[in-house]
């Protein structure tokens, strides 16, 4: 599941993203509102959780501007605006939920997972399918051709970064941040000895191998041609 952050402050932002990741999201951050806004019209995501005070375009606005192209993603509001009047501006701008600073993690993921659950034209994602591979993000299992796959939680969360980027190179730089939360190179090696597990479990008892290496740029998952 992929979510989309708004959030100006560094450090809230840091500890969202880390505690999002570390539960098996993919997450995408932003601290502008006029470029949260543009990513969630021309990106995927499925979900956003947006700060109301955020330059460029403020919270209230970007939901607004959103809802006005007949958008459906699922909104959180997560903000220091607290009062009654702050929280019912924030529903009536089309918010789905409306969480108060500072808050409880746990409560932000229970919230998460009750707009994921809903019946809706929201379209979240629960499954994802690369040739006869198949990826479910609410049960954390995989299989391929019918087998199931024992994956480890990295091991997990790097192939959900694959496979939602099916097709596509995902680069190193791009693994360390969505999977690691590390936002420089440190120079270790543990991208390639998780490609390297998971090339064990997910091709190597299998014919046709899925993952494959682009020299000198990074990785991508694709279906057989």
């Amino acid at each position: 599941m992929k979510i989309l952050l708004a959030e100006d402050d560094e450090k809230a932002a840091d500890y969202i993203r880390s505690g999002l990741i570390e539960n098996g999201f993919s997450v995408d951050w932003l601290t502008d509102g006029r470029e949260a806004l543009t990513y969630c019209l021309y990106n995927h995501c499925d979900l956003a959780i947006v700060d109301r005070m955020i330059p460029g375009m403020d919270g209230l606005s970007l939901v607004r501007a959103l809802r006005a192209t007949q958008s459906k993603l699922p909104v959180i509001f997560l903000t220091a605006m607290a009062d009654v009047d702050d929280k019912v501006e924030g529903l009536l701008a089309g918010g789905d939920d409306y969480m108060v600073k500072p808050f409880h993690f746990s409560e932000l993921l229970a919230r998460i997972t009750a707009l994921s659950r809903r019946p809706h034209e929201m379209a979240v994602k629960t499954e994802l399918n690369v040739h006869d591979l198949t990826l479910d993000l609410l049960a954390r299992t995989a299989q391929r051709d019918g087998h199931p796959i024992d994956l480890q939680q990295k091991e997990f969360a790097l192939l959900q970064e694959l496979m939602e980027n099916a097709g596509r190179v995902v680069t190193r730089t791009m693994i360390l941040e969505k999977v690691w939360s590390i936002n420089f190179d440190p120079g270790t090696t543990v991208v390639e000895t998780h490609i390297s597990k998971l090339r064990q479990k997910i091709d190597k008892p299998f014919e046709v191998p899925l993952i494959h290496t682009v020299r000198n740029v990074g990785y991508m998952i694709r279906a057989p041609r």
